[in-house]
């Protein structure tokens, strides 16, 4: 059964993990990611990949699980590597034109 400190921790890795979504639904959209940066892509993707290396470790050695977190990280991880395609996608098709 959860508890309280679990649905909370539920509810808020939901919210991370979702809040890029309408970021990457309207570059997917409009096939433009020149409003973010590369500093700010890559420092996010960056800082996915080393909090989750952190997280996971620090669970393996401890033998606790916390699922909400992996699945924010996951899906955050997933949403920032394709605005980081998308940049660079995009970018090129407009110096081409």
């Amino acid at each position: 059964m959860f508890d309280h400190m679990e649905i909370a921790g539920w509810i808020g890795a939901s919210l991370f993990a979702t809040c890029a979504m309408p970021q990457a639904y309207k570059t997917w959209k409009t096939k433009s990611a020149e409003d973010l940066s590369w500093i700010f892509l890559l420092m996010w993707f960056f800082g996915e990949i080393f909090t989750s290396y952190y997280i996971i470790m620090g669970d393996l050695e401890s033998g606790e699980r916390h699922y909400p977190l992996y699945m924010n990280y996951v899906l955050n991880t997933t949403i920032v590597v394709y605005l980081i395609y998308a940049k660079a996608k995009f970018s090129k098709q407009k110096s081409i034109s």
